[in-house]
């Protein structure tokens, strides 16, 4: 059965509001949720609490929902060492519901906190020595690491998760895909694009899963949707370009951007009717209902649904009464 989600925003929320706000998504009856792991937000008008630590606060006021961070950089500012224990721990508050979403990164965040801010085929390298360190730490044995990025010596997880933990990699793009295949456990993408792309995406990701002995269909396939479901269509699309706009914008995740201003100022090239175009906009849940199930098709197993607002309680109990049910029973 598809798995339904809410994007929660640290970019956009103060972390005691967006906790509350994670407790009705589980009340509700939202499948999973993820968070942004981010030390810049995407505007200077936003927010940035750290997301670790929010975890860890959400985990305890909820009882079933999957938590899951979209996407955590664990090659700069983060040493994967601390990723592996971060998780770790946050499986000991919500056992069986943790799942570790990663990339590459962007400047906004790394290059912002680190000062470095190294070519994406180093940082793809730097992805596939992480996640070998993290899984070996997970074990719960001693491991003395030595990679060309990255060493320990005779570190030990004395808290080890609870049970596994899905490692999910990042791939907007069909080449990124087949990493994603070859060294994760499942898929994370970002809708809004033309049907072909994620066609690749997935084609990409099922291929080289199977090349690296994994079974495709036992991996989940996520992708992020933007939606807004409100009354005030004009009003959602203004929160969302006040926030978000940054996010929108190809550079911002591969140039050296990295104040909230500079992508603010980038993102000003976005439109209210690009945005339209990109998601689904309109009161009517008829209409998200056709616009999440080309995703289905598509073949995605979990969709993940990111609103700015501006009423984000009154989203949740709306959008988990009206259109996540029709999605269940498709």
């Amino acid at each position: 059965m598809v798995q339904l989600g809410w994007k929660a925003g640290p970019e956009q929320y103060p972390p005691v509001e967006l906790a509350k706000y994670a407790v009705t998504a589980d009340e509700a009856g939202f499948d999973l949720l993820d968070a942004s792991d981010h030390f810049h937000p995407w505007s200077p008008e936003g927010q940035a609490a750290f997301t670790w630590t929010w975890f860890g606060a959400v985990a305890v006021q909820t009882k079933r929902i999957v938590l899951t961070s979209g996407v955590t950089c664990p090659i700069l500012r983060y040493h994967p060492s601390i990723i592996a224990q971060a998780a770790a721990t946050v499986t000991h508050f919500a056992p069986q519901r943790f799942m570790l979403g990663v990339g590459t990164g962007e400047a906004l965040n790394e290059f912002a906190a680190t000062g470095q801010w190294p070519e994406y085929a180093e940082r793809r390298d730097r992805l596939i020595e992480s996640i070998e360190l993290i899984r070996a730490l997970w074990s719960g044995e001693e491991v003395t690491f030595e990679g060309k990025y990255y060493e320990t010596k005779k570190a030990k997880l004395y808290t080890p998760p609870t049970g596994p933990i899905p490692i999910i990699i990042s791939s907007i793009v069909p080449h990124s895909a087949e990493f994603a295949g070859k060294y994760g456990d499942g898929l994370w993408s970002v809708g809004g694009k033309q049907p072909e792309l994620y066609q690749q995406i997935i084609k990409n990701f099922d291929q080289a899963a199977q090349q690296a002995g994994k079974n495709p269909k036992r991996m989940p396939k996520i992708v992020e949707l933007t939606v807004g479901y409100s009354n005030d269509i004009d009003a959602t699309i203004q929160e969302r370009l006040k926030y978000w706009a940054g996010s929108l914008v190809p550079a911002l995740y591969d140039q050296k951007i990295y104040t909230p201003t500079m992508s603010a100022e980038n993102g000003e090239v976005v439109g209210g009717e690009t945005l339209k175009k990109m998601g689904c906009f309109s009161p009517n849940p008829d209409d998200h209902v056709k616009f999440a199930k080309q995703y289905i098709d598509l073949g995605f197993d979990t969709l993940i649904f990111h609103t700015a607002g501006p009423d984000q309680q009154a989203f949740l109990q709306g959008y988990a009464r009206d259109v996540l049910p029709r999605l269940r029973s498709l």
